[in-house]
């Protein structure tokens, strides 16, 4: 499967029984990534049998403690457990010396190279890409500043008809195809067109993650017809005014923002 996202925790501010605070595991055609990182997040990764080492980057929304305090344990974690491989972490500025500061004062030096990229919140801004995908950010309306993270797949390479290919053809020619290109020869002459040796590509999907944020209707555009968006929805309808107060969403805000957004599921 080339899309597969797991919810480690999704509880408010405090832990609950049972419940952990945010923190979410993607993994996008073998790309491994971490979406915020609450308390009890590594309980949850070895709970799910997910393999840490293989975790790329890891995107942190805000510093609010209920989405960046397991990072820590998390990180001295695979340092004991000889991780090698560099880790990126993008965040908002301010986590890379609250990270550092912790390694001073209990002196402390990884095996491995924390890479620190710091983004502006209140901007949409191009975090990662490859040859599979792109990450940007999502500017959100919080107590802090805060962004959302929107992982897309580029679109994904045809596949070749077997059943078409004619004996005799060319190595060089079904790579040609493979890429998405028409066959000509050196003058120019069509020899096999690529729609007639292919089959369309797979789907590609995308997914939108959006904590912590108040009502944001500008939004509305970046995470338009998103295959997934997981958008906070701290308070019910009766509590709006507290929800307004404290910049969070209501359940039926999140559901009005999925619905005008045409997303595949919220």
């Amino acid at each position: 499967m080339s899309f597969s996202l797991t919810i480690l925790g999704s509880s408010g501010a405090l832990p609950a029984h049972g419940r952990f605070p945010t923190s979410q595991y993607l993994v996008i055609q073998n790309r491994h990534f971490l979406i915020d990182c609450g308390e009890g997040t590594q309980m949850q990764l070895l709970r799910y049998q997910i393999p840490v080492h293989k975790i790329e980057r890891i995107f942190i929304s805000h510093l609010h403690g209920d989405h960046y305090l397991g990072l820590m344990g998390l990180l001295f974690s695979m340092h004991l457990q000889r991780r090698t491989n560099e880790l990126h972490l993008h965040s908002p500025r301010g986590l890379d010396e609250i990270i550092l500061l912790q390694l001073k004062y209990s002196k402390s030096v990884l095996n491995y190279e924390i890479k620190f990229h710091s983004f502006d919140p209140q901007a949409s801004t191009l975090l990662h890409h490859d040859d599979v995908l792109t990450v940007e950010t999502i500017p959100l309306i919080h107590k802090l500043p805060c962004a959302g993270f929107l992982f897309k797949e580029k679109r994904k390479p045809v596949k070749l008809n077997k059943e078409k290919l004619k004996p005799g053809m060319l190595l060089h020619h079904i790579a040609q195809l493979k890429k998405g290109s028409d066959v000509v020869d050196e003058n120019g002459k069509m020899l096999y067109r690529n729609a007639d040796y292919t089959l369309p590509p797979l789907p590609s999907y995308s997914f939108a993650f959006c904590s912590d944020t108040a009502w944001n209707e500008p939004m509305l555009k970046q995470i338009e017809g998103v295959t997934v968006l997981y958008h906070e929805a701290t308070f019910m309808e009766g509590e709006k005014d507290k929800a307004h107060e404290t910049k969070h969403s209501t359940a039926r805000e999140a559901a009005t923002i999925a619905k005008r957004a045409g997303v595949g599921k919220l």
